[in-house]
Formats: structure tokens, sequence, C-alpha cells
């Protein structure tokens, strides 16, 4: 497999400047609605383009913003192959490397739709890609549920600092930050809002990376 994870945001207004809040973090929009249509549009096509159809095709969305970003490029799917419907969610909680360090997380929803994924190309979908060990949890978490015929990642964001050798199929955007940088993903269905944001502070695996 080309193995292929990994807030404040405000939207971002026409070249804004970066915005400070009151606590003195520095935010930086480089992603609004419409970049995020379009991303999620390419990579649908991508997808199709590559896997010569959506026939054997499944995505898998790791919780949360993965999820809703998995639903979103199924529906670019079932606008151009009518009739698709093959997405699910995967949650990687308990297959975590760092579960140890951080005991206390809020389990999510593992949803396999109809059929499996034997013999399937599983598509996982993550919001952003930061060292890979969220990706290398949802690859263990896969050996679980089945035998796919071959594990394609795609994601929003690819922030850089690899810490294991995975690499994305499908990105939405390349974005190269700092190591003591966050990168936000805000969607409306679970935030109200929708930007992707660098702000200042200790990068962390997973929703706000």
């Amino acid at each position: 497999m080309s193995a292929a994870r990994d807030p404040e945001r405000e939207p971002k207004n026409g070249g804004s400047a970066p915005k400070s809040s009151a606590d003195g973090d520095l935010r930086r929009a480089v992603l609004d609605q419409a970049d995020i249509t379009r991303a999620l549009t390419r990579i649908a096509h991508e997808i199709l383009e590559r896997n010569k159809g959506a026939a054997d095709v499944v995505l898998l969305g790791v919780p949360t913003r993965g999820v809703e970003l998995a639903r979103r490029i199924g529906e670019r799917i079932a606008s151009v192959e009518g009739g698709f419907g093959a997405v699910g969610a995967l949650d990687v909680t308990m297959y975590r490397d760092d579960l140890r360090l951080r005991p206390t997380r809020a389990l999510g929803h593992t949803d396999i739709p109809d059929g499996g994924i034997d013999g399937k190309i599983v598509v996982l979908v993550d919001d952003v890609l930061f060292s890979g060990r969220t990706i290398r949890a949802a690859l263990t978490a896969l050996d679980d549920l089945g035998r796919p015929r071959a594990v394609q990642l795609a994601v929003l964001v690819d922030r850089g600092h690899r810490e294991l050798p995975i690499r994305a199929d499908f990105v939405g955007k390349n974005l190269p930050t700092s190591a003591h940088e966050r990168v936000a993903v805000y969607l409306h269905e679970s935030d109200g809002r929708e930007a992707v944001v660098i702000a200042k502070g200790p990068a962390t695996e997973g929703g706000a990376s």
C-alpha cells in the first residue's frame, strides 16, 4: 500500500492577515469553504481515476472529521457513478500506540458498509496527516475486520513531519508547517463553520494536529 492522518480556526477572508486571539494565539487561515469543496471534488475524481471506477471501492473515515469528509467524497463519487454508497467509519482508538500515555479517550464508532472489506479497495479518509501514527492504528484495526485487496489513503491536509513510513495517495492540500504549529480543520457538521487554520502551539496527533 502506498499507505497513507493525521483548533482555533477562522474562515479565510480573501487573504486576510493572521488573527490573534485574546491569549496571544496567532491563527492563520489557509483554506476556506470553497477551497475545501474543490479539494474534496478533486480527491473524488482521483479515486475514480486511480481505481477505474468505484465498483470495489469502500470509503472508511477516521472519526471524527474523517467520517464527515468520507461522506462528502462519497456523495461526489455517487454523482458520477450512481448508486455508490460504500461509506463507513473506522474507529482506531484502541489500536493507538500512545493509548498507555493518554488512556482517557472517547471511543468513536466503527461502521462497515454491507459487503464488508474482503477483496475491496479500502480508502481510509482523514482530515490531517501528521506523524502517521493514526493511520498505522487504522491499518491494524483493518486486520481485525477483513482482508482488503488494497488500502489507500485520502487526506484533506498533509502537513509533513512523518514519524512512520506512511504516505497519502490523495491529498487535498500539502501544507508545510513548523513542528511548533497546530493545524485545525473545522467542518460545518461538527463545528458550524468551514476552514483549515494554522495556529501557534504544540502539535498533537488527532483533530487539531
